[in-house]
């Protein structure tokens, strides 16, 4: 009798452990596989008998995605449902039937459906399957502050843009708005109304998330990293001197001043202090021409230029900043493929993101050190044991504590005496 039960036992153990270790095969080794084939109907059908995880305000109380359970012909299914709408809808994303996923929806689908491969998970979403029990994926908790990013929503209004606030002291990311944006559940049946949303650009693009993918030129913004080259290589200190007649001479030509062409501001002497503080074009074109296209580009590279920005969302709604030439990112062999003047105040083939203007701002008020931005604070499982938390981490230091002291106060100046008022 007790011989049956030893074979009993082991036959059921050795079932166990051959589905465990199946379950396993497919969640962790091959899952990227299938992960790739969004065409596989059986696998998309599949996934949304999972509950996915919810994706929540730092505090967890905000709910910005979640579940609706439907009954269909005896199965529980279970669809997206979004309670703030169009509130972070590009870097939310949406996962749906019929057009797969976007945003962070997309990123972190392994985490949301309990595929990933930490080992806690494995062992409970296997012994979910085994008891029968609908599968609960992972919750994930993102960084953003509602009220900032309500605030820089409403700023928006329906003008095409973005707004990024950054912590600089760890890179988290607080608000991150993209206009216009979208009632991200249209997505699932009713896409073509997302498709007529109108904004005062075209096209409107609002699946488009602005902040981390969308290209513009930089204009004076630019001018602080040329400031910060010219300070941080010691050639030149906040009280160096300059003479603005309205314009500088390059390659034989006027660059000139802001306001009419025909007659550009003018400061006469001044320092680069005040130069950065009235945002004076000459002043800047001529620390280009002597510190040198390349010079500045290096300088852009320290603030995470050429690089796509290091968020957690797909790398395909993720655009590099830096020059750009036929529509490819280019950096210059030699100084003479670059107007080092007009680069020097953000004109030139420069263009750039958002989030990285953000990044160089972030990492000047950090004293000099670029901190990598993030969006994810962590990923909790359904009973509240933690799968994975973000720690802060730097992408690098790009100028010189004293360099950002003194930048720091110039760019003070700008929004207190300059042209940064409001």
């Amino acid at each position: 009798m007790n011989t049956q039960v030893t074979r009993v036992a082991t036959f059921a153990l050795v079932l166990l452990v051959a589905l465990i270790v199946g379950t396993t095969y497919w969640q962790v080794w091959a899952a990227s596989g299938l992960a790739e084939k969004q065409d596989n109907a059986i696998q998309r059908v599949a996934q949304f008998t999972i509950k996915r995880g919810e994706i929540r305000g730092p505090g967890g109380k905000l709910v910005y995605a979640d579940n609706v359970k439907e009954k269909i012909k005896g199965e529980t299914f279970y669809f997206r449902k979004y309670p703030n709408r169009g509130l972070l809808a590009q870097t939310l994303g949406y996962s749906t039937q019929q057009r797969s996923r976007t945003g962070l929806e997309q990123s972190l689908n392994d985490y949301l459906t309990g595929a990933n491969t930490n080992l806690n998970t494995v062992i409970r979403t296997s012994l979910d399957r085994l008891k029968g029990v609908t599968i609960t994926g992972n919750n994930v908790f993102v960084t953003v502050d509602y009220r900032a990013q309500r605030v820089a929503q409403n700023a928006l209004g329906t003008q095409c843009g973005a707004v990024v606030v950054l912590e600089p002291s760890t890179g988290k990311v607080l608000a991150l708005a993209s206009s216009p944006t979208f009632d991200l559940n249209l997505a699932e049946g009713h896409f073509d109304a997302i498709k007529r949303i109108r904004a005062n650009c075209h096209p409107a693009s609002p699946l488009v998330n602005r902040g981390t993918a969308s290209l513009f030129p930089p204009g004076s913004t630019f001018k602080v990293i040329t400031a910060a080259a010219a300070l941080d290589t010691g050639k030149y200190t906040p009280e160096s001197r300059f003479y603005d007649p309205g314009y500088c001479i390059e390659y034989g030509k006027q660059v000139k001043n802001a306001g009419d062409p025909e007659s550009p501001e003018q400061f006469g002497t001044l320092t680069l202090f005040q130069g950065l503080e009235h945002s004076v074009n000459s002043v800047f074109c001529k620390i280009g021409i002597s510190l040198g296209a390349k010079t500045l580009l290096d300088y852009s590279k320290r603030f995470g230029f050429y690089s796509l920005p290091p968020l957690e969302t797909p790398t395909n709604e993720r655009a590099a900043s830096g020059l750009y030439d036929k529509g490819r990112l280019f950096f210059p062999e030699r100084d003479s493929q670059v107007d080092p003047g007009r680069l020097a105040f953000g004109q030139e083939r420069m263009i750039v993101t958002p989030i990285q203007m953000a990044m160089v701002a972030a990492g000047v008020a950090n004293k000099g050190v670029v901190m990598r931005p993030y969006v994810v604070d962590r990923i909790e499982q359904p009973n509240g044991s933690l799968v994975t938390r973000t720690s802060p981490s730097m992408l690098g230091r790009a100028i010189k504590p004293q360099t950002a002291a003194d930048l720091t106060s110039m760019m003070q100046a700008v929004v207190t005496g300059g042209t940064g008022q409001s």
